[in-house]
């Protein structure tokens, strides 16, 4: 599978954010339990929010309910939704996506967002 993230940027505190993951080929996408990472300047790496194929969301402590992630499985699309902003929001953000009936997981190459203070 090819993951490609887009949608990063600089942004204002307070502001937000939609990060848009697309995943090709995708054909057993619906399978798949999703999710984004995120990889801060101190070079750690954060879990921030996942969707099982059979459950609902769930997110890290320190972004939720400022944070949705959600998924299109029609389009094979996986979104994450920021909104307030902070400083410490900064990172490379990467979409992940792994196939429980085979063990297999794919990562995406990353997207940076930049929240200025």
């Amino acid at each position: 599978e090819q993951l490609i993230e887009s949608g990063g940027g600089l942004v204002q505190a307070g502001g937000s954010l939609t990060l848009s993951c697309s995943v090709s080929p995708g054909k057993l996408f619906s399978r798949s339990d999703v999710g984004w990472y995120r990889q801060t300047p101190e070079r750690r790496r954060d879990w921030v929010a996942s969707i099982t194929s059979g459950t609902g969301p769930d997110y890290a402590p320190f972004v939720k309910g400022r944070f949705t992630i959600s998924r299109d499985n029609a389009k094979n699309m996986i979104y994450l939704q920021m909104t307030n902003l902070k400083p410490e929001d900064t990172a490379v953000y990467s979409c992940h996506m792994y196939y429980p009936l085979w063990g297999r997981d794919f990562w995406g190459q990353g997207t940076q967002v930049t929240v200025s203070g």
